[in-house]
């Protein structure tokens, strides 16, 4: 096959990918080894030696797919798994070829990290195998590209293409990134001249967005999304996509996935691709579907090193031109968070996504509009929070009398005096923290009206925000007295020894008011 050398206008062919928590080492066709060599390079070096596939090429796939970092054994949103990304879901299943090939069980493979580092590289020989690389094909890295195009998962060429470029930017630029348990692994610099075999006809996707010319277009399959709109558009919501970048386009374009994003945003370079248009509903945030446009950030939420300064910008101003296409105001009341979408069970994009930064670059206040109340889950707030939860509570403060000042969902001194002054006129601790407690009572202020199975309105709505917080669980705040809002009565009702009934009199709102 045809070797295609890369020099520095190739690689930005590529894709090239401007790394923010890696770094250019000096070139060298062999890894370096570290003094005191840790436990997942010694995984690496392990597996590679095992299978018979090249070390570099499986730190630059880990790094690709999770940032070296296994997250717990969760999977991702394409159910993926561990540092090495297997998969288990309808359509693909690494996961499950990696145990017959390694005797791992599944569990293992998932929670594992050396488990899941040799189930890749056992899955990777496996399709080297079935290739037919000889031993010596198999030692020369530029070999693997067709085979790293089949590992993610993609049906089409050209997704499956990008998918590999990744992997091969990564090994050419090098990078320096910290696994689980802060060891530090270092992938030095190196040419690369990738054999494409039948990916180099495919073309990597070029097309121009229809609705953002600065973006690729990689439509989504229409199993995942509803054509047309059923409500104007008023919001954007801000997600991040517990994948890659390529995997979650590819992801996109399964027809089992059952959900989609308008755009995807890499962490490294800020590319964008529209994969549903925003005419359409793509399916993002339950309610939030139909009056929202969804913009997926590649990364997961509990590692900061996703969150680049060429991600916050490139998306900033995504944000800032589909609000002014849409006459969306550039505040938190419409740019929000998939976490603060009423109906949602979804952390995203969590605490590490700085939201003062990306206001700032949007060009928008993180104020203004009307403030969300409803959240799945009510932080713990004190002095130097920021965000959407802090311009409730602020907002809830001033309502009651309570003066915090500008809503701006900044914790400042006016807000700390403010929650002080609010605790110790309702009998709480005065620590000026909003913690369950505090939230139970801010949340439930008001008026006490009789409620049961049948009420509706914004009485109901308090009394579901309440219980969220006063339980800990997400209690949907959609103004409807139904089963599950009865339910969560009992619940509160049984956890506090009041009368258990399942409506919501004098009793259960006192008990509530005064954050018990």
């Amino acid at each position: 096959m045809p070797r295609m050398s890369l020099g520095r206008a190739a690689l930005a062919g590529l894709g090239t990918l401007a790394m923010v928590a890696a770094a250019v080492q000096p070139a060298g066709a062999a890894p370096r080894t570290e003094r005191a060599e840790g436990p997942v390079a010694h995984a690496f070096g392990s597996a590679a030696a095992e299978y018979g596939v090249p070390r570099d090429l499986l730190i630059a796939l880990g790094y690709s797919e999770t940032h070296l970092d296994g997250h717990h054994g969760l999977p991702s949103q394409a159910g993926g798994y561990g540092m090495m990304h297997l998969v288990s879901n309808p359509d693909q299943h690494t996961l499950e070829l990696a145990s017959r090939l390694t005797g791992d069980t599944a569990r293992e493979l998932r929670t594992d990290t050396a488990a899941n580092i040799r189930g890749g590289a056992a899955v990777l020989r496996f399709y080297a195998d079935h290739a037919g690389l000889s031993t010596a094909e198999r030692r020369d890295t530029d070999t693997w590209y067709p085979l790293l195009a089949r590992y993610g998962g993609a049906t089409d060429p050209a997704t499956a293409r990008l998918y590999a470029n990744t992997v091969y930017t990564f090994l050419a630029q090098g990078v320096t990134a910290r696994a689980e348990g802060g060891e530090k692994l270092t992938l030095p610099a190196r040419k690369v001249a990738p054999e494409r075999g039948a990916y180099g006809s495919a073309v990597a996707p070029a097309a121009q967005s229809p609705d953002y010319p600065s973006a690729l277009w990689v439509p989504a399959d229409p199993a995942n999304y509803a054509v047309g709109r059923t409500a104007a558009i008023s919001k954007v919501v801000i997600h991040v996509t517990e994948g890659s970048y390529a995997g979650t386009i590819s992801w996109f374009q399964n027809p089992s996935a059952q959900v989609s994003a308008h755009y995807v945003v890499r962490s490294s370079d800020g590319q964008i691709t529209q994969t549903v248009r925003e005419k359409d509903t793509a399916w993002h945030a339950r309610s939030g579907n139909a009056t929202g446009i969804g913009i997926e950030h590649e990364g997961y939420i509990d590692n900061p090193s996703w969150f680049t300064d060429a991600m916050y910008r490139s998306s900033a101003a995504l944000t800032a031109s589909i609000c002014a296409r849409h006459g969306i105001p550039k505040d938190r009341a419409h740019i929000v968070g998939h976490s603060e979408v009423p109906g949602n069970d979804h952390t995203d994009p969590g605490p590490n996504w700085n939201w003062t930064y990306y206001m700032q670059l949007v060009g928008g206040s993180t104020g203004g509009g009307e403030v969300q109340l409803s959240f799945p889950s009510y932080d713990t707030l004190r002095s130097g929070s920021t965000g959407a939860q802090v311009s409730a509570a602020q907002s809830l403060l001033n309502a009651q009398g309570f003066d915090a000042g500008t809503v701006d969902g900044s914790f400042g001194p006016k807000t700390t005096s403010a929650v002080t002054a609010f605790q110790k006129a309702r009998g709480l601790a005065a620590d000026g923290v909003v913690g369950a407690r505090t939230w139970t009572a801010l949340l439930s202020a008001g008026t006490t009206p009789a409620l049961s199975q049948g009420s509706t309105g914004a009485a109901v709505q308090r009394l579901q925000r309440a219980l969220t917080a006063a339980l800990g669980r997400t209690v949907t705040a959609d103004g409807d007295f139904g089963s599950g809002t009865q339910q969560a009565v009992r619940d509160y009702q049984t956890s506090r020894s009041l009368g258990v009934d399942g409506q919501a009199g004098p009793a259960t709102w006192g008990a509530l008011q005064a954050g018990r």
